[in-house]
């Protein structure tokens, strides 16, 4: 199974998308993780604490500018630029901090829609927290992505976005499940369906201790897996990987 993590940047794209991986993984999947984000944080949130995470970042950037060996084929790319976090993930990061558009004739799969592309899903769950925006999102080939996770607060700007990556999504033939995240109360929630109600709708609440990893630089399901933005979280992972059976 692939899955993408879609929506406004800040809008928790980068949480949802690890502690999702991290929860298919307790529960036994193979998983992937890509982080497709020019600034890419996904190592923090899958529990390998800022100096992994930069380490993997530099990694990449080494590859970019030839100071690293180049590899063939995806596999290779895995094996030889990926690091294990918690839980067995294997990490890796799509997208350089300053040159997200280039790569090399050998590797080109590494840019973010290439390698989420010619990743195989077939017996593993393969996901990937996307830049910012619909950018990748709308470079990606139809069918080539099972489901399309679109994370939305309830503010005007992260709805938008989400709107358009809805829209994106479903025009590449890919499910669509809306994470309303952050939610405080009714209203919250129903600012969220007045535009994106068609969809299947998971609510996030708020939870202090997503903040709390956030600023501790910590992944949120090892700060507390009983915290209720965290069980909700585990509860969408436990959904989709009991439909995609």
């Amino acid at each position: 199974m692939k899955i993408a993590v879609a929506g406004k940047g800040g809008a928790g794209k980068t949480t949802v998308s690890g502690t999702v991986a991290r929860a298919f993984a307790r529960a036994g999947h193979s998983v992937i993780a890509v982080d497709a984000d020019v600034n890419p944080m996904l190592g923090i949130s899958l529990g390998l604490g800022m100096d992994g995470t930069e380490h993997l970042a530099a990694l990449r950037q080494d590859l970019d500018y030839g100071n690293a060996e180049h590899v063939a084929t995806v596999e290779a790319m895995l094996e030889r630029y990926g690091a294990d976090a918690p839980d067995g993930v294997r990490v890796v990061v799509a997208s350089r901090v300053d040159r997200p558009d280039s790569g090399c004739g050998c590797c080109g799969h590494v840019t973010a829609d290439r390698l989420l592309g010619r990743l195989e899903g077939e017996g593993r769950t393969v996901l990937g927290d996307l830049e910012a925006g619909i950018n990748v999102l709308a470079r990606m080939q139809p069918g080539s992505l099972d489901i399309v996770l679109v994370v939305a607060n309830p503010t005007p700007k992260s709805i938008e976005v989400a709107r358009r990556a809805v829209e994106t999504a479903v025009a590449r033939d890919s499910r669509v499940v809306v994470v309303a995240n952050r939610v405080r109360d009714d209203a919250d929630l129903e600012e969220i369906r007045a535009v994106l109600g068609a969809q299947e709708i998971i609510v996030i609440p708020e939870d202090p201790v997503i903040s709390a990893a956030d600023a501790e630089g910590v992944a949120p399901i090892d700060l507390d897996d009983t915290a209720p933005g965290v069980v909700a979280l585990v509860a969408l992972s436990e959904r989709l990987a009991a439909q995609a059976a």
